[in-house]
């Protein structure tokens, strides 16, 4: 049952996070704010949804969500939860699934986990890939999907540098 409950979670925690994307994404271009093209986001997004699919179809073939949960992984992904929920926060109305820079006097913002390292979200993403398949017995996707983050944060964080760096002061 926990499993299936996790599962629920995350699925709505996502859908959520869309949803604030959404709103966040009209009240910036309202005020003058554009979206960078970025041509890997609909794979960022595919790989996000994929993820989701294989978690639950290997750890249901592996053990039928009966295999009991490792405390120690569990207490690390309360730990990312709350992490993720502290970058979201500190970037309030900024905060986004696509790359959205306002050229009219746009600051960077340095609080929060920002005051301690670069691109916190994909930190915390990266050790979310990482221990949820773990904390659900799911060992090849565990290999798998923080590879193909790594490998998309190549090309997106430059993209997001480089709008930072054009736009912001």
């Amino acid at each position: 049952m926990i499993y299936i409950l996790l599962l629920i979670y995350l699925i709505s925690l996502r859908l959520l996070e869309l949803a604030i994307a959404k709103s966040n994404a009209r009240y910036q271009i309202d005020r003058g704010a554009v979206v960078v093209s970025d041509r890997y986001y609909p794979l960022i997004v595919t790989v996000h949804v994929l993820f989701i699919i294989s978690l639950i179809t290997e750890s249901y073939m592996s053990h039928q969500f009966n295999q009991s949960l490792s405390v120690s992984l569990l207490i690390i992904f309360i730990i990312l939860q709350v992490l993720r929920f502290w970058v979201i926060l500190s970037l309030g109305r900024y905060w986004n699934t696509k790359v959205i820079i306002n050229p009219n006097g746009g600051r960077l913002v340095k609080k929060g986990l920002y005051k301690y390292v670069k691109h916190p979200n994909y930190w915390v993403v990266f050790f979310e890939l990482l221990t949820i398949p773990l904390l659900f017995g799911a060992y090849i996707t565990t290999v798998i999907f923080p590879v193909a983050h790594v490998l998309l944060m190549t090309k997106r964080i430059p993209l997001e540098n480089e709008a930072l760096k054009k736009y912001t002061q």
